[in-house]
């Protein structure tokens, strides 16, 4: 195991030490997109393993993060995964729709963790203890966990929707305002996968309506 292997696995063995039994941890991915789902994933891993290599996912190249997905799942005690689409982002807004994706993800777990370790630094609304952690997926290895598949999970469906959308690039971008998608965002308009309340999908949405 590396030396941050063995630094997030310590992060969550320290909260076991207060006689906790369960230990979840949850984070999401895709809160920032301009197109697709904002996604959670959440993790329940045994006590002391860390998968070798793990790590804030945004560190880790898209092959790595494939290869540690399959590793967790595989290893993990229990995980869950939830979706939240564009649709129901516009109708409520980003930080309601994250919060439920991290909800959704902790009810898919099938254990009740005794506690649940959140990256960031909003509380989801779950009827048992949470404790946000900043910059959490890489500090706790639970966190971590879930950020894999969440980011895994969400890189995927970007990834098939292209080929319902391949005017757009998703593949590439994964729905990022990257220059490429603003451009084709620019020449096409905005499509169902976009988040018509984001800018500048919002603006150009107004712009084409007049």
């Amino acid at each position: 195991m590396s030396r941050t292997g063995v630094s997030l696995a310590d992060f969550d063995s320290v909260r076991y030490r207060r006689g906790l039994t369960c230990v979840a941890g949850v984070d999401e991915a895709g809160r920032g997109c301009l197109a697709g789902p904002v996604v959670s994933g959440a993790a329940v891993l045994r006590l002391g393993w860390c998968p070798e290599g793990l790590d804030d996912s945004k560190k880790l190249s898209a092959p790595v993060r494939e290869s540690l997905y399959d590793v967790i799942l595989a290893g993990a005690l229990a995980w869950g995964v939830f979706a939240v689409w564009p649709r129901e982002i516009d109708r409520t807004n980003i930080l309601r729709a994250s919060l439920k994706s991290m909800v959704g993800a902790v009810g898919l777990l099938g254990l009740e963790p005794d506690l649940v370790l959140v990256d960031g630094n909003q509380t989801p609304p779950l009827d048992r203890e949470c404790e946000c952690v900043v910059k959490g997926d890489g500090r706790s290895a639970a966190i971590a966990a879930g950020a894999i598949i969440a980011k895994v999970t969400r890189d995927r469906i970007m990834t098939g929707m292209d080929t319902r959308f391949p005017e757009y690039g998703f593949a590439a971008h994964k729905g990022y305002g990257s220059p490429d998608h603003l451009d084709n965002l620019s020449e096409h308009g905005p499509c169902p996968l976009h988040r018509f309340s984001f800018k500048p999908v919002a603006d150009l949405r107004q712009t084409r309506l007049w």
